[in-house]
């Protein structure tokens, strides 16, 4: 049995990042959001738990407008790829097109950790984990990688993931969501404003 974090959640959560930073069918990036959650809350996957709303600079820093971001743990008994899968037709509902990386998007649904799993495996996981800034824009996985192989640099995602996990800890890295966080530098943190009080 899965030992529990301080939210009450088992260790081996399924996180699931979430932004928006243009309109889709349901409105503007926070409603996007929203309704982005309750589509994950059906069928084969069950929303145990979600972080709190937050705007966040645009990655790269000011070439788009800013992003409404959260964190949701969820359970499936999907296996990573389908729930990939389904997340890329969540997306597709809120007229997500994929043209290029890292351009303004209705809805951006991000598998950021499978339970403890590493995929496809250690080596490839560490290759992606240290692919240098300037080829990160170039490359794209050709399969599924978990955990998200920049996860551990985006205050974007820590910030959030932190409100639901901050106990799970990294299987390549073997820190913390809260400890991760905490190794990033207070200027990237501060940019990070809830959009909720609680």
């Amino acid at each position: 049995m899965s030992q529990a974090n301080n939210t009450g959640l088992p260790r081996d959560n399924i996180l699931v990042c979430l932004g928006s930073n243009a309109t889709s069918p349901a409105g503007g990036p926070e409603a996007t959001v929203r309704a982005a959650i309750s589509s994950l809350d059906t069928g084969p996957i069950k929303v145990l738990a979600r972080s709190r709303l937050y705007q966040s600079p645009f990655v790269p820093k000011g070439t788009q407008p800013d992003v409404v971001n959260a964190v949701v743990a969820v359970e499936t008994d999907l296996d990573p790829a389908a729930l990939l899968g389904c997340l890329h037709d969540i997306e597709a509902s809120f007229d997500r097109t994929r043209r290029a990386r890292w351009e303004n998007r209705t809805l951006d649904l991000d598998l950021l950790t499978y339970k403890e799993k590493i995929l496809p495996d250690q080596s490839t996981l560490r290759e992606w984990v240290e692919l240098r800034p300037e080829l990160q824009r170039q490359r794209a996985p050709s399969e599924p990688i978990v955990p998200h192989p920049r996860m551990q640099d985006r205050a974007f995602v820590l910030v959030p993931a932190a409100d639901v996990a901050p106990d799970w800890r990294h299987p390549l890295l073997g820190a913390s969501i809260a400890e991760m966080l905490a190794a990033l530098p207070p200027e990237d943190v501060a940019e990070i404003v809830s959009l909720q009080t609680t």
